[in-house]
């Protein structure tokens, strides 16, 4: 199955990588728990061990159910190739310790997703990779960083938890001039709102966990993109074990079947909560790219085809008490540290996405600690306007 005029993303979603016929006739992709697969014919195991022929070894190398999974996201994300990992940051570090070497530098910005930032300030600089953080919306130091020479160039937008939108044509040429790998993590966005590739980045990442899983019953992180630089991030995720395993595969090939109806029913929910948060006498600020008045607007407009499904937002006093004031009071959204479910699910960046970082990192990245993310699901809408106003009031 070919991603392009023959087949749109709602198909892709119910039917990418799963054409194949499987023993027996199964309408559902099965999942396969076998640890190793058998060979009679000791030249076609040959063949298969080399790579030269299609077929499964040893699942750590390769899968059934998991090569289903990696072929649907290819897909989604009109990539050469794609891997999986067993998180959302195994992929993350599969494909930065796979591309990255001593001596090497990475340019970044500073409010990522919180265990990449960990990445960035602790643990690629103990392998003496050089790491730039650059002020997430300031595309010129970006660039400018950029010139000076970077072998990988991380971005991630919308951003976590601040919804902060990076111009991906503009930051991936700069990348390509410097003969930089771009990557980035679309796990906000989802291959429903946004691809990358398309944009210009070599790389799409996902915490499969999110999005794409949907009902927040399997971790597994999957990356999309060039097909040299996957075989690389595969190679590493062979030999380190970092691998996807089959039960959590077959759950996310599952909720994937209804990706494409759950993020357009989540865009619509978030960007109506957007507006009427916007208009709330006890919320101070909004963070939501889907309204006019934010800074990343029309550039949200330009590289996206909806605005996502998380939001973010100050409560009146602007405290951390008075987040977790409101937080407390909230009856449908889960407390919880996840995102991207069919529930919604709401929390503060001090015990979700930044849970890592101290008081003072948060600052540097400017994450308010009185922040509130919430992960807008696919319930009635007035329910949950209803819920966060008695929350608020």
């Amino acid at each position: 199955m070919s991603r392009g005029k023959t087949y749109e993303l709602g198909t892709l979603t119910v039917h990418g990588g799963e054409e194949r016929i499987h023993p027996g006739g199964p309408t559902q992709t099965p999942v396969v728990h076998s640890v190793a697969f058998a060979y009679d014919d000791m030249d076609e195991w040959l063949e298969v061990s080399l790579g030269r022929r299609e077929g499964h070894i040893y699942t750590r190398n390769s899968n059934p159910t998991v090569a289903v999974f990696e072929e649907k996201v290819r897909l989604l994300e009109g990539a050469a190739a794609a891997t999986s990992a067993s998180s959302g940051m195994g992929i993350i570090s599969n494909a930065l310790f796979a591309l990255l070497a001593p001596g090497d530098r990475v340019v970044s910005v500073k409010d990522t997703y919180g265990g990449t930032n960990r990445l960035f300030t602790k643990y690629l600089p103990r392998n003496k990779v050089d790491v730039t953080l650059c002020d997430t919306v300031d595309f010129e130091a970006i660039e400018a960083e950029v010139a000076k020479g970077c072998n990988v160039l991380y971005l991630e937008t919308p951003t976590n938890p601040t919804i902060r939108i990076l111009d991906l044509e503009r930051l991936a040429k700069a990348g390509k001039a410097a003969g930089a790998v771009v990557m980035v993590d679309n796990t906000f966005a989802t291959p429903i709102n946004q691809n990358p590739l398309a944009l210009g980045a070599d790389l799409a990442l996902h915490s499969a966990t999110k999005f794409l899983g949907g009902h927040a019953d399997a971790l597994g992180g999957v990356a999309a993109g060039d097909r040299e630089l996957i075989a690389k991030i595969d190679g590493y995720r062979e030999i380190v074990g970092n691998v996807l395993h089959p039960s959590a595969a077959y759950l996310l090939l599952r909720g994937m079947k209804t990706l494409k109806l759950r993020v357009e029913r989540q865009n619509e929910n978030a960007l109506e909560l957007a507006e009427f948060l916007s208009a709330h006498s006890g919320v101070e600020r909004v963070f939501y790219p889907g309204l006019a008045a934010h800074p990343g607007h029309d550039i949200a407009c330009k590289q996206m085809r909806g605005f996502g499904g998380i939001l973010s937002f100050v409560a009146k006093g602007n405290t951390y008490e008075a987040a977790c004031r409101v937080l407390s009071r909230l009856k449908l959204a889960h407390r919880a540290a996840n995102l991207g479910a069919v529930e919604s699910i709401a929390g503060t960046p001090v015990t979700t996405s930044h849970v890592e970082c101290t008081p003072e990192e948060r600052q540097a990245m400017g994450i308010p600690e009185s922040l509130i993310r919430y992960s807008v699901g696919i319930e009635d809408v007035e329910d949950l306007k209803a819920d966060l106003d008695q929350a608020l009031r």
